[in-house]
């Protein structure tokens, strides 16, 4: 086939390559005419490879018209066939080919001549078309294997994630209800449709906490008692702070005023018959028994309530507890008659300093001091008693015991700064009783008292059925004068027991002087848990009293007495007192340690009942 889209006609080109064209475009470009210089003005036609001139020409100028500059335009006269204006040919094509290096040249330069016999090279047809290679069915990919063991580590990396991470996220925050978990008073009734009456809600939780407080409850039985008390009323986004001796309530309503309220308790009183009502009030409410009006009323008559035993009564007891004590430690009978005489008398005592507004500092003094005092005249009488253990036995109740115990339990359940006070309260109590008995030993020594032999060992004089007799009484007595529920004095009781026989197992054992009474309060705190919930009680009112009797009071005497006479025994004296402190906390951290112990028996005591009603 001729070309016939040059200017003339010439010898036929070259045999056109067999292959397909690519590009189904190229056959709608047209053949841009070049002069042709000499060889064109002779009349010559062009020569071989003129149609593949034309359309590399063609392809050429049209790659490199978007970055190269115009070409020069054709000499005036000479229109040459077959262009196509620029807008047509953009429209025509809908891509242009990459664009490639030309190079224009003059107007009187001389065409060279390809070589006979040689193709001209499309560039087109200088990238080969890419084409996807099929893979036979059956036949796995090369990276199969790959992929697979990237998605098994990814699999293990999220079993591997799920089980170190935890199930909610760590910036969560914690719903106040929540606080209740494990405590007597889970699971509350919560009522709806209150908010309007916030302000009575609020001011019924402070009088509950001024009353526990006073009572000698804990900060963490306070704390509950607040949020089941106004969740069950219906108030959900309150806050509750409690330091010291102050009791703090905001409650926060979305899109309303907020209101904070605050309550101060400046005095306290032995009354755990009215801790243990406050207790049941508590449970009447969340178990939603009782209305706030109902409740409101209730909580008046307890606090006006006389207590269950009257003065005399706890005044009498008070001698007895010393008597049956002393009996137990190792005192005879005469013993036990002056430390029961000493201890009616502190109490006739304390209750005259307390009408003339005496601080509680001086107050234990000046109890201490009595003690003490009337030990040493029956002492210097030749009375055959023994002074130390006439002391430990009278001094016994004059000891911060329910203090301590909640001062170390406020630490361990994260109100540091309420637990600060108590312990300073408690230590300042204690220092108070140290203080009397020091001075009494100082003015009997002034007086001409002999010295006394302190190193003598308590061991009791009587049997071991009496000596569990003399526990009894002691218990049961000490009952009386902490003013608990009637029918927890026996409990009380056979708790007591129990704790001092697995003091003398764990003696036999040869668990050591120290770590004794821990494994003896330990439980003792958890056997008080589980009976005291199950009786409608809080567990402080069965421990307190029930470990009062493992309190080291005659060591106490004797390290006074090293500090206040005895000079060359004053470093003995300061280690066993150091060592009576220690003691004494390491038996509040046991009552505390029971406590945690006994909660798998009551977790769920009074939220099932509860869960059991709402069906």
């Amino acid at each position: 086939m001729e070309n016939t889209s040059g200017p003339g006609r010439g010898r036929p080109g070259p045999k056109p390559d067999s292959a397909p064209n690519p590009d189904p475009v190229a056959g709608l470009i047209p053949v841009v005419s070049v002069p042709a210089g000499r060889g064109a003005r002779a009349g010559k036609g062009p020569g071989p490879g003129a149609e593949s001139r034309g359309q590399g020409a063609a392809a050429k100028s049209l790659g490199a018209a978007a970055k190269a500059p115009a070409p020069p335009s054709t000499p005036p006269g000479r229109q040459p066939t077959g262009e196509m204006p620029t807008a047509a040919l953009r429209s025509t094509r809908p891509k242009p080919p990459p664009p490639t290096t030309s190079v224009i040249r003059p107007a009187g330069a001389k065409a060279l001549k390809p070589e006979r016999g040689r193709k001209t090279a499309d560039p087109r047809e200088k990238r080969p078309a890419r084409t996807r290679k099929t893979v036979p069915s059956g036949i796995a990919p090369a990276g199969s294997t790959a992929v697979r063991t990237d998605r098994s580590s990814a699999a293990a990396r999220r079993m591997l994630r799920r089980l170190v991470q935890g199930e909610n996220p760590p910036t969560q925050a914690m719903s106040i209800v929540e606080r209740l978990a494990g405590s007597p008073y889970a699971n509350p009734l919560v009522r709806s449709g209150t908010d309007a009456n916030a302000r009575k809600t609020l001011d019924l939780a402070l009088s509950l906490a001024e009353t526990m407080f006073r009572y000698g409850a804990g900060a963490l039985e306070v704390e509950t008692a607040i949020i089941a008390v106004t969740a069950a009323f219906g108030l959900e986004s309150i806050e509750v702070d409690i330091t010291n001796q102050s009791v703090l309530l905001n409650y926060s309503p979305k899109d309303q005023t907020p209101i904070t309220v605050m309550r101060v308790v400046r005095s306290w009183t032995n009354n755990y018959a009215g801790l243990g009502l406050v207790h049941q009030l508590v449970t009447e409410i969340i178990d939603g028994g009782l209305s706030r009006a109902e409740a409101a009323n209730r909580l008046n008559e307890i606090t006006h309530r006389p207590k269950p035993f009257p003065r005399w009564a706890v005044t009498f007891s008070a001698g007895i507890f010393a008597a049956a004590i002393v009996g137990f430690i190792g005192g005879g009978p005469l013993a036990s008659l002056v430390g029961f005489a000493g201890t009616v008398m502190v109490s006739l005592l304390q209750r005259v300093l307390g009408r003339w507004r005496v601080p509680d500092f001086f107050t234990t003094a000046a109890s201490g001091f009595v003690v003490t005092a009337m030990a040493m005249i029956f002492w210097s009488m030749e009375v055959p008693i023994s002074p130390g253990i006439v002391v430990a036995g009278g001094i016994l109740l004059m000891l911060p015991t329910g203090r301590l115990v909640s001062a170390v339990q406020d630490a361990i359940n994260g109100f540091p700064v309420t637990a600060s006070g108590r312990f300073l309260s408690a230590f300042l109590t204690f220092g108070a009783l140290v203080a009397g008995i020091a001075v009494a030993l100082v003015m009997g020594a002034l007086f001409g008292m002999a010295r006394l032999d302190v190193t003598d060992v308590a061991s009791s004089q009587y049997s071991f059925p009496v000596t569990l007799l003399l526990l009894a009484v002691a218990l049961a007595t000490i009952c009386i004068v902490e003013q608990s529920p009637r029918a927890l004095v026996l409990p009380t009781v056979l708790i007591g027991l129990a704790g001092f026989l697995v003091y003398q197992l764990a003696e036999a054992g040869g668990v050591g002087p120290r770590l004794t009474p821990a494994v003896s309060a330990i439980f003792i705190g958890m056997v008080a848990r589980i009976v005291a919930l199950r009786m409608g009680a809080p567990q402080l009112i069965v421990a307190v009293p029930a470990v009062l009797f493992l309190f080291p009071g005659l060591a106490i005497f004797r390290s006074m007495y090293g500090l206040s006479i005895d000079a060359e025994d004053m470093y003995a004296g300061a280690v066993g007192l150091f060592d009576a402190l220690t003691v004494i906390l390491a038996i509040s951290g046991g009552v505390v340690l029971g406590d945690n112990l006994g909660r798998p028996f009551t977790r769920n005591l009074n939220g099932n009942d509860r869960r059991n009603r709402r069906r």
